[in-house]
């Protein structure tokens, strides 16, 4: 159970900015020798190139045609521009950047029987590159896009992927030796929700929950599977690696204190974090949240299948996880609600536009006081800290955390005459957030690094390229980067730690 938080606003205005900053430039300070302070990216999002060298179909490119709103080419051309990217983190202070394998560059089909030559090639340079430059780079296996050859068998709720990943998996674990930082499967909890309960990954359901359980399940036991791989063949051919997962993590409070709109919150987060976080530092699902889950699957008619051998997986894989990925945006609020299920997408920035109402759980509702980004997006800061101090409490396998998301989805303007862009705004929301991670921290809370949430600016799921998050601006006609005043704060931020250690 979350405790309701104090209601207060979270965004420092003008006046107050530059005490924050000084605030924190003191604080790193504390931070050990060795903390990752980094950038994230994703292969579909900023690779373009989705048509060379042979690569496959993921599940988005047909979809977005048919959409007709916007495509993937040449989203950041991170697969030409990689050296350019990489080297300005390394300018800008940054130790570690976040990049995922595009499946479909390895494996087009996602379980063929040999692997593509130019996308393997491409890889080993892009992680050569990360070593030229300084910046280690942790690597994730699947990021929101399963080949299409999958995807239209069913995806995660067809075993058959489960396999195939898997196989897939030990290629890259014996292939790329040279990484020592590998993720699983990135933010479990957003695909299952984005594809079968809000809509807005294919394939479009809405409140398909027997699937959004169901898909949350299988990914949980591909993970673990993959899991039990690595660590086995650590023992026996010496990888020298780590291996975790991702998630992104939504703490629910209630919107008051009655005992309705608290049971709403405590079935919200069961469904939303506590399923996937038992599963996978469990390695079962506890008595409390199987009975939420069960309350939800009742009221809307859905049920969830485990096969054999599906828990003994996630039970040996449970200790095994070398770190957590937690990626943070937001928390929300959720009143008590006795409807059927609906909901309005924001997907153009169009703040306000926002609705959730999922039948079973609870609605979503807006707390005055604060603030939200023009995605409808909740700004609170406090969420991560106790977000942090929860899991830490709660899960005695945990590893060491890394913030491997968190950041601010924006319209920035346009470069300055200096080619500057000014973002006084995502400064303030990574200070705060900082702010709260310190915080955990100085309480024993094993965080041991930070990632913004993005390199550059890059393509967005179901936003196009309007909502901007990097620390790079990136002219998308003509691919030219320009540096943000965030970017140059970050790397104030770097310098500091560093001469601190």
């Amino acid at each position: 159970t979350r405790e309701p938080p104090e209601r207060k606003r979270t965004i420092s205005n003008s006046e107050t900015r530059g005490c924050m900053h000084m605030s924190l430039l003191n604080r790193v300070q504390q931070l050990p020798k060795g903390f990752v302070w980094g950038a994230a990216t994703a292969a579909y999002q900023t690779e373009g190139s989705t048509k060379v060298a042979g690569k496959g179909k993921t599940m988005w490119d047909d979809y977005l045609v048919a959409q007709g709103r916007f495509l993937p080419d040449p989203a950041s051309d991170f697969y030409n521009r990689y050296e350019e990217d990489i080297r300005l983190s390394a300018e800008h202070g940054l130790n570690a950047i976040r990049v995922s394998i595009a499946w479909t560059r390895i494996f087009p089909n996602g379980d063929d029987a040999e692997p593509l030559a130019e996308g393997v090639k491409h890889y080993h340079e892009l992680f050569a590159c990360c070593k030229k430059y300084g910046v280690e780079p942790y690597v994730s296996l699947h990021h929101f896009d399963s080949p299409a050859a999958l995807f239209n068998q069913g995806d995660w709720l067809n075993r058959k992927t489960v396999d195939a990943y898997v196989r897939y998996a030990e290629f890259c674990f014996r292939e790329f030796r040279e990484v020592k930082n590998w993720f699983t499967i990135n933010e479990l909890i957003s695909l299952s929700h984005s594809q079968y309960i809000q809509g807005n990954f294919p394939p479009n359901h809405h409140f398909d929950v027997t699937s959004g359980i169901q898909s949350q399940h299988n990914e949980l036991v591909a993970h673990a599977r993959a899991v039990n791989l690595y660590k086995d063949l650590d023992e026996t051919e010496h990888l020298g690696g780590r291996i975790g997962m991702v998630n992104v993590l939504t703490p629910a409070y209630p919107a008051t204190d009655s005992p309705a709109d608290q049971h709403a919150a405590d079935l919200y987060n069961a469904f939303y974090t506590d399923f996937i976080m038992d599963g996978a530092f469990l390695g079962h699902y506890s008595a409390h949240t199987l009975s939420l889950i069960n309350e939800i699957l009742r009221a809307n008619n859905a049920t969830l299948t485990v096969e054999d051998g599906d828990m003994e997986e996630l039970a040996k894989a449970a200790p095994r996880n070398d770190m957590f990925g937690l990626n943070y945006y937001q928390s929300t609020f959720i009143a008590a609600y006795d409807g059927e299920s609906t909901n309005s997408f924001n997907g153009t920035g169009d703040k306000g536009t926002s609705c959730f109402k999922f039948k079973g759980v609870g609605q979503q509702v807006d707390m005055p006081g604060i603030p939200t980004t023009d995605w409808d997006w909740l700004i609170y800061p406090q969420g991560l800290y106790d977000t942090l101090k929860h899991i830490s409490a709660t899960y005695p396998n945990l590893p060491v955390i890394y913030i491997t998301e968190n950041g601010l989805g924006h319209k920035d303007p346009e470069p300055d005459a200096n080619g500057i862009v000014a973002d006084p705004e995502r400064i303030d929301f990574v200070d705060q957030h900082m702010e709260k991670v310190l915080q955990a921290r100085a309480e024993g809370v094993d965080v041991q690094g930070y990632f913004i949430w993005s390199l550059q600016d890059q393509f967005s799921w179901a936003n196009g390229y309007d909502k901007r998050y990097g620390l790079f601006y990136i002219d998308f006609d003509t691919q030219k980067r320009y540096i943000k005043q965030s970017a140059l704060w970050y790397k104030e931020l770097a310098d500091t730690m560093a001469d601190a250690q």
